[in-house]
C-alpha cells in the first residue's frame, strides 16, 4: 500500500517535543492508515535537546535553534510546537504564514488576544491544517465515551464533570519554573495549562457554558530559584469552574476542575456524563474501568464495570488485552493529526478529531471569565 509521508519539524525539544518524536518512532506500532509521519528537523535554544534529537531521530536532517530556519525549509510539511505559552501566537502564526500545517500545544496562546491572533491565521490560510493538542480523549475509556454521545444515549444531559488533576507542586520546595511565572505562562495558571484536557471533549459536543462561578487557588505562594532565594509564585495553582450550559434543548450544570497541587494524584484525568437515560464515567486513575449504567423503568438502578483492553481509536498492533497508557494516548492523537491532514476531515479512519482553531477560542472566553470571577467573586457570562 502507497502511503503518504508527512514530514515534521518539531519546534520546542522538552518534554513533548521527545514525546512527539517518539510516537513518529512507533508509527510500527499503528496498522496502516496510509499515511506515516517523519521527523526531519528539530529547533531548540538547548544544545542538549539537539544532541538528543541527533542521537535518536536518524531521519533528522535539520538541528536549529532559529525557528524560523526551519519554517523556511521547503522539505517541512507540518509542525509540531511545543513551546512555553509566551512564544505561542508569534511562532504558531509564523508556521501558519509559511504554509506549515501545525500541531500546537495547548493553551493555543498565552491569553484570548494571542489566541485571536493565531485563530485568525488559521482562517486566513484555510489551506493549513491548524490544530491543539489534548491527548487524554484517546484513552479507550474515554474515547468510548465520544461514541456513546455520538450514538446519543444519554438522554437529557443531568450534569457533567471533567477535571484533570496532578499533585507535583505540592512541595514547596520545587523550584520555581516557567509554569508558575506570569511573563511565560499567562495569568491563567492551571487554566491554561490543563484547561483544554478538560473541555476538548464538552467543546466537541456542543457545551460551551453561558456562564462561570469560579474559586481559584494560590496555595504556594513563593518558591525557591536556581539560587535558592524565595521569588514569587504568580500563577493559579488550582481552580475549580462552576458552570451553566444552554445548548437550547437542554440546559444542566458543569463543574471543571484543573488542580496542580491535588494530594495523591499523580496525573488524574476523567469525566463523568449522567443522563436521564444512561450515564458513564472514566477516570485514567483507573486506565482499565469504565463505569456506565443505563436506566430501565421498573428495573434497579446499578453502574456496570466494564474491564477495557486495548481498544484505541486507531487499531495497533498490541493485543486487546494489554493495558494503555500515555504514550499510547499521544501515539493515538498524533495519528487522528496525521490522518485528517491525509484524507480530510469526512474521510477519517474514525471521527474524533484534536481540538480545532475554533474550540480553542471557545476555551478561552471560558478561562478569560474564570479569571474575571476570581477576581470580583462573581458570575460571569462568557461572551
Amino acid at each position: 500500500m502507497d502511503r503518504r509521508t508527512i514530514r515534521f519539524g518539531i519546534i520546542g525539544g522538552g518534554l513533548m517535543g521527545r514525546e512527539f518524536a517518539s510516537a513518529c518512532a512507533r508509527w510500527c506500532h499503528l496498522r496502516d492508515l496510509g499515511v506515516r509521519p517523519q521527523v526531519v528537523a528539530a529547533c531548540s535554544r538547548s544544545q542538549s535537546s539537539l544532541d538528543w534529537f541527533r542521537e535518536n531521530v536518524p531521519s533528522l536532517k535539520l538541528a536549529t535553534n532559529d525557528y524560523r530556519e526551519l519554517l523556511s525549509n521547503g522539505e517541512i510539511d507540518a509542525v509540531y510546537c511545543a513551546l512555553p505559552h509566551h512564544l505561542h501566537a508569534e511562532v504558531n502564526v509564523d508556521a501558519i504564514a509559511a504554509r506549515k500545517n501545525l500541531l500546537g500545544e495547548k493553551p493555543f496562546g498565552i491569553d484570548l488576544e494571542a489566541n485571536a491572533r493565531i485563530v485568525a491565521a488559521a482562517q486566513a490560510h484555510p489551506e493549513v491544517l491548524v490544530r491543539c493538542s489534548s491527548e487524554f480523549p484517546f484513552f479507550p475509556g474515554a474515547y468510548q465515551i465520544t461514541r456513546f454521545l455520538r450514538e446519543g444515549r444519554f438522554g437529557r444531559i443531568i450534569e457533567v464533570e471533567s477535571g484533570l488533576w496532578h499533585s507535583s507542586d505540592l512541595d514547596p520546595r520545587k523550584p520555581i519554573n516557567w509554569k508558575r511565572q506570569l511573563e511565560f505562562n499567562g495569568e491563567y495558571g492551571c487554566l491554561g495549562d490543563l484547561g483544554m484536557h478538560v473541555l476538548h471533549i464538552p467543546l466537541r459536543f456542543g457545551w460551551l457554558p453561558r456562564n462561570v462561578r469560579a474559586l481559584l487557588s494560590k496555595i504556594v505562594t513563593h518558591r525557591p530559584d536556581r539560587d535558592g532565594s524565595l521569588v514569587p509564585c504568580d500563577t493559579w495553582d488550582n481552580g475549580i469552574l462552576a458552570c451553566e450550559v444552554n445548548t437550547g434543548d437542554q440546559c444542566f450544570p458543569m463543574l471543571l476542575s484543573t488542580k496542580r497541587i491535588a494530594p495523591g494524584e499523580a496525573n488524574t484525568w476523567f469525566i463523568r456524563i449522567l443522563g436521564t437515560d444512561f450515564s458513564a464515567e472514566y477516570s485514567t486513575k483507573y486506565p482499565k474501568t469504565l463505569r456506565t449504567l443505563t436506566f430501565r423503568p421498573g428495573m434497579p438502578q446499578s453502574w456496570e464495570v466494564r474491564d477495557l483492553g486495548y481498544e484505541s481509536a486507531y487499531p495497533t498492533v498490541t493485543g486487546a488485552i494489554f493495558e494503555f497508557g500515555f504514550p499510547d494516548a499521544m501515539l493515538q492523537m498524533v495519528a487522528a493529526f496525521c490522518d485528517e491532514l491525509a484524507h480530510g476531515h469526512d474521510r477519517m479512519h474514525q471521527p474524533f478529531r484534536c481540538v480545532t482553531p475554533e474550540e480553542s477560542s471557545q476555551h478561552h472566553r471560558v478561562l478569560t471569565a474564570a479569571l474575571e470571577s476570581g477576581r470580583t467573586g462573581q458570575t460571569v457570562p462568557i461572551t
